[in-house]
């Protein structure tokens, strides 16, 4: 499985305008029901699923501000014998030859790691519990918080 193919979509840049993503990849669709976040963060945009680690992933582009703040890749897993075990592995391991080591947690049902690269935030995540399994990795514009903000 190549790198290049788990990076952000040719040409697309976190803080970049829904007219520039648009114009990079002109398949982009609007979302008729945007999934809405913390901090003002709409997934406005999707385009078309992405095969990664032997799953489709759905791919949503969340903005706020006017700027794309975040890319998730999400993919249901209930349908897989391992519920997705093998794929987060997967992409685990490129998390590390990409990245290095990670940080990382495990919950019952849930398994997670995280990498900083230069002013982004990349995480993937392993859910597999009573409400189905998924895999998920996301890519997001990294938001630092000195001691006033604390």
């Amino acid at each position: 499985m190549p790198a290049t193919a788990l990076t952000l979509p040719a040409g697309v840049r976190l803080g970049m305008s829904a007219d520039e993503l648009r114009s990079v990849l002109p398949e982009v669709e609007r979302v008729a029901r945007p999934q809405r976040l913390a901090g003002g963060l709409a997934g406005n945009w999707r385009a078309a699923p992405v095969s990664l680690a032997g799953l489709p992933f759905d791919l949503t582009f969340f903005f706020a501000g006017g700027q794309l703040q975040r890319v998730e890749y999400v993919a249901a897993a209930q349908a897989e014998a391992d519920r997705g075990a093998g794929a987060f592995s997967q992409l685990l391991a490129w998390g590390r030859t990409t990245f290095g080591p990670e940080v990382g947690a495990r919950d019952p049902g849930s398994a997670y790691a995280s990498w900083v690269a230069g002013d982004i935030d990349v995480y993937l995540q392993h859910t597999d519990g009573p409400r189905g399994a998924s895999v998920r990795l996301v890519y997001k514009t990294r938001q630092l918080k000195d001691g006033s903000a604390l």
